[in-house]
């Protein structure tokens, strides 16, 4: 994908206008999603996303993301660094006009980076606009160059402060505290991007530094996403050792497809449109489904295991175990979608189909005993799926629900309009009963499970399916699973994890949320999924009764609400919502008015797949490493 710099070089004439900056702080979620924590480390990636453009072209193998002592950020590369002469449209120099204008930058014009990153393309200008200042270093000509900005503002004309050699711009800011409701740096979802993209671009040397936790990790993977699908399974158990790997060009996009077969019984696949992670799918992920179901399923009829008269595996059937890193680089992406997370490129389906196709079958045809394997447990899936098709029936919702359809333990609410429901999904009849009563009964559902849930990380669907608490559960919500789950047909778009808060109730959660993810991710996708917070605390002084949800609120009522009272508190710790009357239950974790709810979301899929495999999967040892990792920062362990 290197561009040919003596045919074009990089400088003033390729970086274009196109408006101004204006309105980025005004709106500041239009142009990174959010002033929360996703949209402040949006601005990190999206100084990244132009280190990386300079490696897509050539130019550069070194990042380095420093997470300053005073809470700034600094990210550097040793690429072409930002042109410095005079842009002939601005009249301002080239770093300027990139730093200042909406839209100006070399990803523009396909003369200076074919591909780009970037989800929106904003550029570092948005960056600029909403730091409290920015400061950038250019390294080219032989010079160091340094520029300072203020909001977005200049403080001084860019200038040169030394001598330099090599080439690279470093750009430092600190994040506006009047935009953003906080300006903390997470250091590990920063480590979780910039491994990813360590991983979709091979051969090129990451490094992310805190120095305030003095913290420090490198990625450089020679094997790229051939090594990234080794990482995704290295606490699964694979069926073959050697990964399916492919890399191919056409009309001007290249195609990189890594597949590696495990035992366990989810699909895993992980789709990237230059560099960025498209969680909603697009034609290229249709591509690759196409191509699986129809190469495996011509294998198998070419080497007579699936006969005459059998019907053709499902694509279910064959992508059952498969972990799957899909990435397509393409000059001119069109994201569509809820998030714009979804490729919308019509060609993209036949490029995939094409590639995939070629990679698939030449290692069936060329590896028959790793093939054997591969069909051997589709044909399984395959037997399981048709149990589970038959148990599914039992719990599929019909197109007018009756009563008797639902739940026998299940305490509906009168409200039809799913927008206004909601269901508390409760540990235990003592909970539930409680629950029940002091429940809105026009608004709030009540599904008591009993005991634990299965782990459905080491099940298949038709095992899962006869699960009565899962069943119950998939009954109640009425969106099915599998093919044929249909969120339109969900019933509730609020459904509340309600567990006790010890040992037994997070684990319970744990087994809750490992199905929603594995068997109804969109539910979490589309934010329909919420915990409930249930206080810890409840002190008693006299007549008067509080009620503390964590350590910090306990000493702060017992410091300061209860200062000026004589009488000595009593503190109870709860040990079970089945300990609170329905009124106390009402009070402090169902009232819309006053209870704190967790809405449950995936910032990154490929972060969640790992922590569920880690702490639900098969293998014993990465489960004590993260418990080991972690333990620090448990706090009210029930033991």
């Amino acid at each position: 994908m290197a561009v040919n710099k003596n045919d074009r070089s990089y400088g003033a004439e390729q970086i274009q206008v196109l408006e101004g900056l204006d309105p980025v702080r005004k709106r500041p979620g239009m142009y990174i999603g959010s002033t929360g924590p996703k949209g402040l480390h949006h601005l990190v990636y999206e100084v990244v996303d132009n280190s990386i453009d300079e490696a897509l072209a050539g130019v550069c193998d070194t990042i380095e993301v420093i997470l300053n002592a005073n809470g700034s950020v600094t990210v550097s590369d040793n690429g072409s660094g930002i042109p410095v002469d005079i842009h002939p449209k601005t009249g301002k120099s080239t770093v300027e006009t990139v730093l200042t204008v909406l839209h100006a930058g070399g990803k523009f014009d396909n003369g200076a980076y074919k591909v780009s990153g970037g989800l929106h393309g904003v550029g570092v200008s948005v960056v600029n606009a909403l730091s409290e200042y920015l400061k950038v270093e250019v390294k080219r000509n032989g010079n160091l160059y340094f520029q300072e900005f203020k909001r977005g503002v200049p403080v001084s004309d860019l200038k040169i402060i030394d001598k330099a050699k090599g080439t690279g711009t470093s750009i430092t800011f600190m994040p506006d505290s009047e935009i953003f409701e906080e300006i903390d740096f997470k250091y590990e979802t920063l480590e979780y991007r910039l491994m990813e993209m360590a991983f979709l671009n091979k051969g090129i040397s990451i490094t992310i530094e805190d120095k305030i936790n003095d913290k420090k990790k490198e990625f450089h993977y020679e094997g790229g996403i051939r090594a990234f699908v080794k990482h995704l399974n290295r606490n699964r158990n694979p069926i073959h050792n050697k990964e399916i790997y492919y890399e191919g060009e056409k009309e001007g996009s290249t195609v990189e497809i890594a597949i590696q077969y495990t035992d366990s019984y989810s699909e895993n696949i992980f789709a990237f449109a230059n560099n960025i992670n498209t969680q909603e799918g697009g034609t290229h992920l249709s591509g690759l489904k196409s191509a699986l179901t129809r190469t495996v399923n011509d294998y198998a009829r070419r080497n007579n295991i699936l006969k005459e008269k059998d019907n053709n595996l499902s694509g279910e059937d064959i992508r059952e175990g498969i972990t799957t890193v899909l990435s397509v680089k393409l000059s001119d992406p069109q994201f569509e979608g809820q998030t714009k997370t979804k490729l919308g490129n019509s060609e993209m389906r036949g490029i995939v189909d094409n590639i995939v196709s070629t990679a698939m079958d030449n290692f069936l045809e060329e590896n028959p005993k790793e093939a054997k394997i591969i069909v051997g447990k589709s044909l399984s899936a395959s037997r399981a799926r048709e149990a589970a098709r038959k148990a599914r029936d039992l719990t599929r919702r019909k197109s007018v629900l009756e009563s008797s359809a639902l739940p026998g333990k299940l305490a509906d609410c009168s409200e039809k309009d799913a927008s206004l429901s909601e269901i508390f999904i409760v540990e235990g009849d003592s909970a539930g009963g409680s629950a029940k009563q002091g429940r809105d009964r026009r608004t709030q559902a009540i599904l008591p499970l009993k005991g634990k849930i299965m782990n459905v990380e080491k099940a298949r669907l038709d095992k899962i399916l006869n699960f009565a608490e899962i069943k119950a559960m998939i009954t109640a919500f009425g969106a099915s699973i599998g093919e044929d789950f249909d969120i339109s047909n969900l019933r509730y778009h609020k459904i509340v994890i309600m567990t006790d808060a010890d040992v037994d109730g997070a684990h319970i959660r744990t087994l809750i949320l490992t199905f929603l993810y594995r068997y109804m991710k969109p539910l979490i996708e589309n934010g329909f999924i919420y915990i409930a917070q249930p206080p810890l605390y409840k002190v008693k002084a006299g007549k008067q009764e509080y009620y503390a949800y964590t350590d910090e609120e306990l000493d702060k009522i017992l410091r300061q609400d209860l200062k000026d009272i004589k009488i000595k508190p009593s503190i109870s710790r709860y040990k079970g919502l089945g300990e609170m009357d329905p009124e106390q239950l009402w009070d402090t974790t169902m009232d819309p008015e006053k209870r704190i709810l967790l809405q449950v979301t995936i910032d990154d899929a490929v972060a969640a797949d790992e922590i569920f495999t880690t702490l639900m999967g098969d293998k014993v040892q990465p489960r004590r490493e993260f418990i080991e990792e972690n333990a620090r920062k448990v706090k009210n362990l029930d033991i």
